[in-house]
């Protein structure tokens, strides 16, 4: 049955095609009125449908009632039967009125400032090269804010194509949002968005060019899509540049910018991951050269130490050269080269960042985008502000009057979004708490499991309780903060909703600062626990201290604490960045391949361009946000806890690379395309990235001071060491303390004592039994906290100095950007003037009383003004 259903589908699709064009098409049944955005609704029958019926023949005359044009597909024209689509075309009389009103730039002349003087090394990067047609699809223009006024101004050639379809969808989009539809419930209601959220409209989309795996059949097409596919969105294009002009031109300037952002972050990060390889490999050239492991490993040094207990009770006396294998590994991050790269990571950082803003002047200037300001952006209301703000007052910039929300509203409002958001970072920090519980409960397990009580030997080379525990715990955490994060997005959306923001860069501000903060809670406090944390609270045996009075606090492994972080850090940071990818790429492809399996049979002719992008995905006004969050949390592992993991930046490097295009081929083949909207700057991820910069200078001294053993060393081979010859031999025996077996309490007591062991060792700085301060700090743990502290004063003085040397040398905008702007700028103003003075000729000479004479003197006087600034 369902297969004859199917042909007789077919039929009625393969009648109606003889009437009309091809369905792959974006232009209305004539072929001349292009399709700027497309809106659908299924009719069904339940008990809203004549309320829903109501509110769309409403929308649909008030959009007819402001210029658009419409053309409805009825559902038997349909794939399923069930679908209507309304085909919404802006004339050129809407065009060029909104064009006005949202300031949208147009060339007024081709740019003569000539380029800037090629490379001579470019020659060396013509592999990388795109052809020019792709990376430049338009001419250089110096451009005006369209004037209705003034259209015998603009280079306008042809009236459907003098707007790019990204300028027209964010025009019919800016007419959707804020159309009425009706009242209800005494309240005026208006905007697609509603009309979405209430199922009056399943659906509203601007429509792509073509399909992206080969060209339109149409010649007036532009297959930009296909374009951007061949040439951005696959994988095997990953050495090749970015095509950022041609991003911009399809997709808005909002995406561009993402897209530019993320390519530079790339291209930094390759310095940063040469110099991370190159302190890893010297760690690895020098494991063998290791003092310390050396003595671990050897057994008449370490195989002789024999350990205090690990746990309470359960837990028996260990040999020190059960840890050899972790303290010879501990060595591959544990180094010099660790300091080197925690200084110079300081400073890549700000070059990162200086360097950035470079690139972004020079974008601005490029995109058209230097006198676009935020301002703009604020005197925008958001639909959503208008329609629940009932009380009104003047506006103090445009003088009218506008809808405002009660201070004491916003006051009750914002309680409650600040008790929430604290709610929720004190339940991370009461997981992570939890976390730390299991990792004290299952140590003294381990510990039991991993020993051999009989010969005291190794049963495991590697994997000692503390790796064991940490790996788990490390598994475990990334779980509960993938749990976490998956409610707390909701909740997050939630509660900026309810503040009712007046505009969508404020909506985007809030909603920026609270995922951030939730997440900086989320994914780094494991992280911030093992590196400032473990180990530092322990007690010594005898007088352990204990968490909530009954689970001792775990101690590092005798080599350091540096390698149970950079197991946490890898887990974590490899964890996240493969969800990650598995989310952004594979859950869109196997719904779009479940929604289509049935159009797949189609011919082609009838499966129609807008059926086509409506089995795609929604990419959201949210779907970039997400795409910065991502890279915004990479940039924190990276940067915040990079002393204890030099490979942090390769793995970042290698993730970014295919990054880009997974983002590039999800966003051209996966979903639908996005409304463009305009932005001159990465807003405030701007400034999260520069407080995440000077954070890393203080957390990554803290590390090499504290949670590595470095300061220890240099402690002990300046100060204390004994031998000439070999200034490090002797630092393990130095670094462990003598408990004596018999002042154990019966708390701490091991059920069992190998026979004639007297002592046992454990790590700090502490006075042997038979000295009469009996277990106190010894000097030498003075020193090394002194040294410790003063490592940190001068490591972030001296990299917040060069910081500020490189942030103050390097100015935000290019010498040849600023000429070029004062250039552009002083020839469009006379461009403009010119224009005037000829408008006021040709009404003096055609007798126009209102052209006065003075007002001809004052305008000649202006251009004379303009040439002398």
């Amino acid at each position: 049955q369902s297969g004859r259903r199917y042909n007789l589908f077919l039929k009625r699709r393969l009648r109606i095609d003889k009437r009309h064009q091809s369905k792959d098409s974006i232009f209305f049944r004539d072929g001349v009125r292009r399709i700027d955005f497309v809106l659908s609704y299924v009719d069904d029958l339940n008990k809203e449908w004549e309320k829903k019926l109501e509110r769309r023949k409403e929308f649909e005359s008030n959009l007819q009632k402001a210029g658009l044009e419409l053309e409805t597909e009825d559902k038997k024209e349909s794939e399923d039967g069930k679908i209507y689509f309304v085909k919404i075309h802006a004339p050129w009389e809407v065009l060029i009125t909104y064009a006005e009103v949202l300031n949208i730039k147009v060339p007024i002349k081709e740019n003569d400032i000539p380029s800037t003087v090629e490379n001579p090394l470019d020659c060396m990067l013509t592999p990388l090269r795109l052809p020019e047609s792709v990376m430049h699809p338009e001419p250089d223009y110096f451009t005006a804010p369209f004037s209705k006024d003034k259209q015998e101004l603009y280079l306008i050639s042809d009236e459907s194509t003098f707007f790019s379809p990204s300028m027209r969808n964010r025009i019919v989009n800016y007419i959707l949002t804020r159309c009425p539809y009706g009242t209800e419930e005494g309240k005026k209601k208006f905007g697609i968005k509603r009309l979405l959220n209430n199922g009056t409209y399943s659906a509203a989309y601007p429509l792509h060019d073509c399909q992206y795996w080969k060209k339109a059949n149409d010649p007036n097409c532009d297959n930009e899509r296909y374009t951007l596919y061949m040439e951005w969105a696959r994988f095997l294009r990953f050495y090749k540049e970015q095509p950022l002009d041609l991003i911009r031109k399809y997709y808005g300037e909002k995406i561009g910018i993402y897209f530019a952002w993320l390519g530079f972050y790339t291209e930094m990060l390759f310095l940063a991951a040469v110099v991370g390889l190159i302190c890893f490999l010297y760690g690895l050239f020098t494991m063998d050269e290791n003092m310390s492991s050396k003595e671990i490993c050897d057994p008449a040094i370490g195989g002789e130490i024999i350990m205090c207990p690990l746990c309470d009770r359960e837990c028996e006396y260990w040999r020190l050269n059960t840890t050899c294998q972790s303290s010879e590994y501990s060595h591959l991050f544990d180094n010099v080269a660790t300091l080197f790269f925690a200084i110079f990571m300081g400073i890549w950082v700000t070059l990162f960042l200086e360097l950035w803003k470079r690139r972004q002047a020079r974008l601005k200037y490029e995109w058209d985008l230097v006198d676009f300001e935020e301002e703009q952006q604020q005197l925008q209301l958001r639909p959503e502000y208008e329609a629940k703000c009932t009380q009104k007052r003047r506006n103090p910039v445009t003088q009218e009057m506008e809808p405002y929300l009660p201070v004491t509203s916003q006051a009750v409002r914002f309680c409650i979004s600040g008790a929430t958001v604290l709610f929720w970072v004190s339940l991370i920090i009461a997981s992570m708490i939890a976390v730390i519980v299991y990792r004290l409960a299952v140590y003294a397990a381990f510990a039991s499991l991993m020993e051999n009580t009989q010969s005291l030997e190794p049963i495991s080379g590697l994997l000692t309780p503390q790796l064991a525990t940490s790996v788990t715990a490390s598994c475990l955490n990334f779980v509960i903060i993938m749990i976490l994060n998956f409610f707390y997005e909701r909740i997050a959306i939630w509660i900026t909703d309810m503040e009712i923001p007046r505009t969508h860069m404020e909506y985007e501000n809030r909603l920026t600062m609270k995922m951030f903060l939730f997440q900086f809670v989320n994914y780094y406090s494991s992280c911030f626990y093992v590196a400032f944390f473990k180990g530092k609270f322990v007690g010594y045996p005898g007088a352990y201290t204990y968490m909530f009075s009954r689970w001792r606090n775990e101690e590092c492994d005798p080599a350091g604490c540096l390698i149970e972080l950079t197991t946490q850090l890898t887990i974590v940071m490899a964890g996240k960045q493969i969800w990650g990818n598995i989310q952004e790429a594979i859950v869109p492809w196997i719904c779009n391949w479940w929604g289509r399996r049935k159009a797949r049979n189609n011919p082609e002719n009838l499966y129609s361009r807008w059926e086509q992008d409506h089995d795609l995905q929604t990419f959201g006004a949210l779907g970039l946000f997400y795409e910065y969050l991502e890279m915004v949390i990479q940039f924190g592992f990276i940067t915040l806890f990079v002393a204890s993991f030099p490979l942090a930046p390769l793995l970042a490097l290698m993730n970014n690379i295919l990054e880009i295009r997974v983002d590039s081929w999800k966003l051209t083949t996966q979903y639908r395309r996005p409304v463009a909207a305009k932005a001159h700057s990465i807003g405030v991820w701007q400034e999260i990235l520069n407080g995440m910069a000077i954070l890393s200078v203080v957390t990554n001294a803290f590390i090499v001071a504290f949670t590595s053993d470095m300061i220890p060393r240099l402690v002990y081979y300046y100060a204390y060491s004994e031998s000439e010859d070999s200034p490090m031999s002797g630092y393990i025996n130095n670094s462990l303390s003598v408990f004596l077996i018999s002042d154990f309490p019966d708390r701490n007591r091991p059920k069992e004592i190998p026979e004639g062991l007297v002592i046992c060792r454990y790590r700090d700085y502490r006075y042997p039994p038979d000295h009469e301060k009996k277990y106190l700090h010894t000097m030498q743990f003075w020193h090394i906290l002194a040294a410790k502290l003063a490592f940190i004063i001068i490591m972030e003085h001296v990299v917040f100095i060069v910081k500020f040397f490189v942030a103050w040398m390097i100015p935000d905008v290019p010498a040849d950007v600023k000429a070029k702007i004062k250039r552009e700028k002083y020839l469009t103003q006379k461009i403009l003037h010119e224009y005037e003075l000829e408008k006021l000729k040709e009404r003096l000479c055609q007798g126009d009383k209102r052209a006065t004479e003075k007002e001809f003197i004052a305008t000649e006087g202006r251009m004379e003004l303009s040439r002398a600034m």
